[in-house]
């Protein structure tokens, strides 16, 4: 076990912090090297893209003086001395103080208070004052995005939100998909993952976007904000703002990036050397040693991967008509060999306003082309690397490929070389938004949208491929695959809104609307093999002569169409006194096809109260509270991410039936019919604290939420008869959530060139089961977490009623008999094999779900340079180690192993046994991400900014368990297992590039 391991880019971090104290013992010196005298400063401001600000406030502090910065953001003043402090201030812009020090010209540049009260945060159909804010939403703005390259654009809220758990759960594979989750799992058998909106399209489709096209993320975290969303919301939501034209100049941006990814950690198997040494001590068969020396393992890896990124966007308009354009080009490249993205797309914004301002058209477009290669990359390649004899040679000496028919073994390059594996897809969406403004406050707006996805899979097996060899059951003939998928949404959706204040005291905020939403999609595959040629590989499907040959496998062909609609009738209403006492009431209604016909329509109302006490005559004289309020919400929502069709009969196929010599295809019902069948429902509470301290130097805010989500859906045994088949889904258990979250922003350190600032955010949760059964449908226990073969192992993870998610359930390890053999606790108090136990004494053995979450993100100005340093880490879990169970384990042989089987379990002699012998702590803190910038001063008529960069992700893990990578699958129920087909983890370097024109 290890407290400490360093990643191979050490170097690299220490560099950086070496600049760091570089930097701070400038600043510090600087600040010795005053003179005195009257002087005239000059300069200009500008924001953090370096955009010029007009009207910003100049001040000499302590004084009256003062000037403005001009439309150019130029500004002029005239100072006592250069002891003087010029204060810079501008609405949501955090105050800059900076001493003149001599200085007759300074090039200021004023970064976004993201913590402002008087910031507006999207809330779903509108927005909202935070100040005015009564649940619980964390915004997380551009300039909090993590910073590097990401494979997703949830990649760049990572370790940002409190309570929001997103995961790589297979690394930098560019093929992957991140797994989310908000404040635990609220579902059986349902979607578990957050509600995506983007620019107000409910399921926005990510692949739509590019991290340089996003302005914002707001989470709205508990049942009161989510609320709005009705049935979707029970996961959370998540609002997704992209970058909008505005009025001005044109405007031209460029970002790029380079990136290349690094092993992180190799695994530890045996060598060439290791195994024939193997031999030589009589443990392996002489016959084994297969006279070559390879490393499959170093064969699978590109180590000339090199991912590129480009973004080119346009702006600018007029007041009355605006617009953003803009293009990208993203080609990654993952760490294994054939493991390719490559994407092609753009977006587009464009504003207009007539009729006196009173109506607004808002029009976006947005489209992405990509082309995967799904060859390589799978974590069966990297398990054939570990195993793999490692004297055996990957070809023959006349240039083709040794294979095996051995269990489980294949030999990947092989495959690379005979077989392709594509997809290629296309994403697409378009919706616009008129809004009028009928009188003043009074707003009518009509919005529709259209999403659409589509992909075609092609594969295709050679006839010198491994499987299609002519003793096999292919014959020496090719196979082909193509599949077809379209999935479209169709949206409508129609607000009012009316603002009004009344009598100064009093402020409203109404809305109403009514939302329709229908989904579909269609898919279509088809296959076929006795292909006697290559040439035409999988377009010309009805060459294969496996239609004809009834030798051949019999070619396959299917379809199928679902659909479903959603539609329903929601308000909000807002009320604010004095500023100072706030209430909010939402209630939706919703209807949706996939439910019962007794069931189809539900309720889900929610409301919250905030009371800022800050501003409460009895705060007044103490100064080191600036903002302090607390909030109280309770919300309802529900989950219909089920499947379709779930409550009614539906047929499938079954044998064929002879009439007349004619055989006709027969059907029957495939599932019983629950005309009762209605929506999950999340019931939660959730009680809030936000402050701000000492000159908001320190800002936060805590919440404390207790959620249980009731009438779970699952399926059960139906009585036969009534019920035609043996199983029925229907609604029975409940599941209770809770915990702590805590975010805190804070300024620690300002100065004249140097400035540290830091984020922190924690979590903790806590999940259990706390009904399964009712008195008609009844169920022992569920269980997850398969194992594969061999041996028969059965699952990892078992849930019974009344216990905590993710608990580790088998043996318990007692040691090894004298031969090596496995011995396991009883529930008598004995001990004995494995053939010895019974069910009672199995027993809860660990739990993989991380109680704790957290992460700590430094942020050092000085001068020009910026450097960010961002920790993430989890806390209080356990860790299945699949790969040391089975190949830790001597019983593998004359299969590869890794070292430990031979050091650490020398003395195991036995099948391989799931128990807590291979349950390890998880727990673990990883420096996540290293950024050092600069900006460049620049004078030209054309260039506005220039930002270049380098950043380090996944650098130094801090950790004692002794697999690969301790951060793996917290969401759902198949938590801490570490599968033993991993995909690299790596070390990510990137160098980038931000212009502005």
């Amino acid at each position: 076990m290890r407290n400490f391991r360093p990643k191979k880019e050490k170097n690299l971090s220490g560099l950086l912090f070496t600049t760091l104290l570089t930097f701070v013992c400038a600043s510090l010196l600087s600040a010795q090297l005053l003179a005195q005298g009257n002087i005239t400063v000059s300069g200009v401001v500008s924001d953090e893209s370096g955009e010029l600000l007009p009207g910003v406030s100049v001040l000499e502090k302590g004084t009256n003086n003062g000037a403005v910065s001009d439309l150019d953001g130029n500004f002029t003043i005239q100072v006592r001395s250069d002891e003087s402090v010029l204060v810079f201030s501008f609405i949501g812009m955090r105050t800059l103080e900076r001493r003149v020090g001599g200085q007759t010209t300074m090039n200021i540049r004023l970064e976004s208070d993201t913590k402002s009260l008087d910031e507006f945060v999207v809330i779903g159909y509108g927005t909202q004052r935070r100040k005015e804010i009564t649940s619980s939403v964390a915004t997380v703005s551009v300039e909090d995005f993590n910073q590097g390259g990401v494979r997703s654009p949830l990649d760049l809220i990572q370790g940002k939100v409190a309570g929001l758990s997103i995961t790589r759960t297979q690394g930098n594979n560019p093929n992957s998909n991140a797994a989310i989750q908000l404040r635990g799992v609220t579902s059986l058998t349902g979607n578990l993952e957050p509600l995506i909106v983007i620019d107000g399209i409910p399921g926005g489709d990510l692949n739509l976007l590019q991290q340089d096209d996003i302005e914002s993320f707001d989470v709205l975290k508990d049942g009161s904000a989510a609320a709005i969303y009705g049935t979707r919301g029970n996961n959370g939501v998540i609002l997704i703002t992209t970058k909008k034209g505005k009025a001005g100049a044109a405007r031209f941006e460029y970002s790029n990036y380079f990136q290349r990814e690094v092993i992180d950690r190799k695994p530890e198997f045996l060598s060439p050397s290791e195994y024939r040494e193997l031999i030589a001590q009589g443990r392996i068969g002489a016959g084994n040693d297969l006279g070559s020396s390879t490393d499959l393992y170093e064969e699978l890896i590109n180590r000339n991967n090199v991912s590129q990124y480009h973004n080119f966007a346009a702006s600018g308009g007029s007041a009355n008509t605006n617009y953003r354009v803009s293009l990208f080009i993203n080609d990654a490249e993952g760490i294994a060999l054939e493991n390719t993205r490559r994407q092609i797309g753009g977006r587009v914004n464009i504003n207009h306003r007539g009729f006196n301002d009173k109506l607004l058209l808002q029009t976006n477009v947005a489209t992405n082309f990509n082309q995967a290669n799904l060859l390589g990359g799978g974590g069966g390649d990297f398990e054939q690397a570990i195993q793999r004899n490692p004297t055996a040679p990957i070809f023959h000496p006349d240039g083709s490929f040794v294979e095996t028919e051995a269990f489980n073994n294949y030999n990947p390059l092989s495959r690379f070389a005979n077989r392709l594996n594509e997809r290629n897809q296309q994403a697409f969406s378009v919706d616009g938004k008129l809004t009028y403004e009928v009188i003043e406050g009074l707003n009518v707006s009509a919005f529709g949208a259209h999403q659409r996805n589509t992909w075609n899979d092609r594969q295709y097996r050679s006839m010198l491929d491994f499987d299609q060899r002519p003793n096999a059951q292919y014959q020496g003939t090719g196979y082909a695959y193509k599949s077809n998928r379209l999935d479209y949404t169709n949206i409508f959706e129609t607000t009012v809104d009316y603002k009004r204040i009344i009598a100064s005291d009093h402020t409203i905020d109404l809305i109403g609307g009514y939302s329709y939403q229908y989904f579909t999609v269609e898919n279509f595959f088809v296959n076929n093999s006795g292909f006697t040629t290559d040439a035409f590989q999988d377009w010309n499907l009805g060459a294969g002569s496996a239609i004809n040959n009834t030798q051949l496998p019999r070619p396959g062909m299917g379809s199928s169409k679902q659909d479903n609609t959603l539609i329903a009738f929601f308000g909000r209403a807002s009320y604010s006194f004095k500023d100072k006492y706030y209430a909010q009431a939402i209630l939706r209604r919703e209807g949706s096809s996939r439910f019962g016909a007794n069931n189809k329509w539900g309720n889900f109302p929610a409301f919250s109260i905030g009371w800022n006490i800050s501003d409460e005559g009895f705060m007044q004289g103490i100064s080191e509270i600036n903002n302090l309020k607390l909030r109280a919400g309770y919300g309802v929502t529900g989950n219909q991410g089920i499947p379709n069709y779930q409550s009614l009969i539906t047929l499938s196929t079954g044998g064929v039936y002879p009439q007349e010599g004619v055989f006709y295809q027969t059907y029957g019902p495939a599932r019983n019919p629950n005309p009762d069948l209605k929506w999950e429902r999340k019931q939660e509470w959730n009680f809030g604290l936000d402050f701000g301290l000492f000159n908001n130097r320190l800002t936060g805010s805590l919440d404390v939420y207790n959620r249980e989500t009731v009438d779970l859906l699952h399926n059960y045994t139906a009585q036969q008869p009534p019920f035609v088949r043996n199983q029925i889904y229907t609604n029975v258990g409940s599941i209770n959530n809770r915990g702590v979250e805590l975010f805190l922003s804070g300024m620690v350190m300002q100065r004249e060139d140097f400035s540290w600032s830091m984020d922190v955010a924690a979590n903790s949760q806590f999940n259990k089961l706390t009904s399964l059964s009712n008195e008609v449908y009844t169920v022992s226990w569920l269980e997850f977490g398969g194992l594969p073969s061999p041996g028969n192992l059965g699952n990892a993870i078992r849930l019974v009623e009344g216990g905590t998610v993710g608990n580790f359930f088998g043996k318990r390890f007692a040691g090894f008999t004298e031969d090596g053999k496995w011995l396991f606790h009883k529930a008598d108090g004995t001990t004995g094999p494995a053939s010895e136990l019974s069910e009672q004494d199995l027993a809860i053995i660990g739990n993989g779900v991380p109680r704790y979450m957290a992460s700590w993100s430094n942020n050092f100005r000085y001068k020009n340079f910026d450097l960010t340093l961002f920790f993430r880490g989890k806390f209080k879990f356990d860790i299945l180690n699949t790969q040391e169970l089975y190949f830790g384990n001597q019983a593998w042989l004359p299969n590869n192993l890794l070292r430990s089987a031979i050091t650490t379990h020398a003395d195991l002699n036995d099948s391989p046994q799931y128990s807590d012998y291979y349950l390890e702590r998880g727990d673990f803190v990883k420096l996540d991400n290293v950024t050092l910038g600069y900006n460049f001063n620049i004078v030209s008529d054309y260039i506005r900014n220039l930002r270049v960069y380098v950043t380090g992700r996944n650098l130094i893990t801090f950790t004692g368990y002794s697999g690969l990578d301790p951060e793996l699958q917290d969401t759902g129920f198949t938590t801490g297992i570490d599968s033993r087909g991993f995909y690299p983890r790596t070390n990510s370097l990137t160098v980038g590039l931000n212009v502005g024109f």
